[in-house]
């Protein structure tokens, strides 16, 4: 990790990250249960792990993680899809921040 307490150059490592280092980056934090069964706070995504949505429109809504994007850190749940203007259906993508791990 980096080792300055400048903003600009921690920003700019987490955009340059390589990407056995942006796996971290894409973390959630775990059910009640499963903290207690697992004694961790919070874990890396992973694919097919069962998410719950807590921020947004699609609040509540538990869903299975489909795709894990390191480049980018987005999440992809599964039936999560929106209809782009040309009729295509595209996956919405997810921050891990606002998903809640709720089975490994």
């Amino acid at each position: 990790m980096i080792d300055s307490k400048q903003p600009r150059k921690k920003r700019k490592f987490a955009y340059t990250a390589p990407l056995h280092l942006a796996r971290g980056f894409v973390s959630a934090h775990l059910s009640k249960e499963l903290r207690e069964k697992l004694k961790k706070r919070s874990v890396v995504l992973k694919k097919g792990f069962t998410v719950k949505i807590s921020r947004g429109s699609k609040k509540g809504v538990s869903a299975k993680v489909v795709k894990v994007d390191l480049g980018a850190r987005r999440i992809f749940l599964e039936g999560m899809i929106k209809k782009k203007q040309g009729g295509k259906e595209v996956l919405i993508p997810f921050d891990s921040s606002n998903l809640i791990v709720v089975s490994t």
